[in-house]
């Protein structure tokens, strides 16, 4: 009885410090008077959470505001310093590193260009490693401040088995591929530094239901057009979190079917979304309608190509005829798909992103939305708007980096971990709230 005691008094108190730290997260700079009614807290917890977590250096004052006739306020935020954090984008093009401290703000970054769809894993896990060395030096940051590397990927991941997460990217020819036991053994940082692994797509909506296009939306769909295609759907919960009752989910939105019979997708199915307006089936397609391409183009200077053949500056010369139907027909295909995610799940928002998605939209935009509202149900139609990305090419890794954040805040800023190697004092997160 003592123990189970002990137990709920330390989950209350790491629950009171989770509730301040994501509404400091979120809405902040607050005072402690505003704490109060904010988290439902009584002054004294909130006196004794702030007065905790300011020990940590996770919280520091960031002004002062006058207040009526009363005392000035001091204003409280989670310290940008105090931790890090690394996101990382496994994209089809090329492996992407970024250094954040605890505010998301880039410290350092990385890329390494991968050759056209080369997707070995012992090539990927390679650049992981010396893309984490990278950053980790170019800040002069100490490796034992990381909270956790948070990475997305293609395809489909798998976190509840002895190996850990395990990516099966049938279009990358992984299958069953044990990627973080692998990232494990090969990445050089402290064994306490947790892994959180997930699909990009749905790294890429949390990064914009947290920050971006998705910000106050109760539902909003992510698509990630890319060289392949993807989506997510994302809940907000309370305080612009996740709501854990209802967890985000990817989709494998570009192998839904867009035509009967149609052409062949890189997955082996027929008819894909990602057959028609995946950035390599764009390339492809231009190719094999005569579009002028070098044979050896990659997706990234076929598709600026083709979007330039289609759409030539006022004075040049006049718009390709190939490259234009093409387009349209992308567009009535994305209109159309994202019509089955507004009659499946009813979002308030529908947001496009990924590199390929952010050079299409400007350009496709208004007929992707005419084609939505033609195949989408009336109302759920009605109720949905369909929308540009906010957070740009870096949103997958910003949304990776926001995984290992995610679990610190909900644990109250604090994670078990065992006594530093070297005698020294443990981490100011080291261990919960007794």
């Amino acid at each position: 009885m003592a123990e189970r005691d002990r137990r709920t008094a330390r989950d209350l108190r790491r629950g009171n410090r989770a509730r301040v730290l994501r509404r400091l997260y979120f809405d902040g700079p607050l005072s402690r008077q505003e704490l109060g009614p904010a988290t439902g807290l009584s002054s004294g917890s909130i006196s004794n959470v702030v007065a905790e977590l300011a020990a940590e250096r996770l919280l520091e004052e960031a002004g002062i505001v006058d207040s009526d006739g009363g005392r000035p306020r001091t204003l409280l935020r989670v310290a940008p310093g105090g931790a890090l954090l690394i996101g990382i984008d496994i994209g089809e093009t090329r492996v992407r590193v970024e250094l954040f401290d605890l505010s998301l703000t880039e410290l350092a970054r990385t890329e390494r260009l991968l050759a056209q769809h080369g997707h070995d894993v012992e090539r990927i896990v390679a650049h992981v490693r010396t893309g984490v060395a990278h950053v980790l030096r170019d800040a002069g940051a100490d490796p034992r401040e990381l909270l956790g590397i948070g990475v997305g990927v293609p395809g489909i991941v798998e976190r509840d088995g002895p190996r850990g997460a395990v990516v099966h990217g049938q279009t990358l020819g992984w299958t069953a591929v044990p990627f973080g036991q692998l990232l494990r053994a090969a990445v050089d940082v402290p064994g306490e530094v947790p892994f959180f692994i997930d699909n990009g797509a749905k790294t890429l909506g949390q990064a914009e239901m947290w920050f971006g296009g998705g910000r106050g939306t109760g539902t909003a769909a992510i698509a990630l057009i890319g060289s392949g295609i993807g989506a997510s759907v994302i809940h907000e919960g309370e305080g612009g979190t996740l709501d854990e009752s209802r967890r985000g989910s990817a989709l494998e939105w570009g192998h839904t079917t867009v035509q009967l019979r149609g052409r062949r997708c890189r997955c082996g199915s027929i008819g894909c979304l990602e057959a028609y307006a995946g950035a390599e089936a764009m390339r492809e397609r231009w190719q094999e309608a005569g579009g002028p391409l070098p044979a050896d183009a990659d997706d990234e200077t076929a598709l600026a190509a083709l979007l330039a053949a289609a759409f030539p500056p006022p004075g040049g010369p006049a718009p390709d005829p190939v490259a234009v139907s093409l387009l349209d027909e992308t567009a009535e295909c994305l209109g159309a798909a994202v019509a089955d995610l507004i009659n499946l799940f009813l979002p308030e928002r529908v947001l496009l992103g990924g590199w390929a998605g952010l050079q299409l939209g400007p350009h496709l935009l208004p007929g992707i939305r005419r084609h939505a509202a033609e195949y989408a149900l009336r109302h759920a139609a009605a109720r949905a708007t369909v929308e540009m990305g906010r957070l740009g090419p870096d949103a997958v890794t910003v949304g990776a980096a926001t995984l290992p954040l995610s679990d610190f805040l909900a644990r109250g800023g604090t994670r078990p971990l065992p006594p530093v190697a070297d005698g020294g004092p443990p981490r100011r997160w080291a261990s919960a709230p007794t």
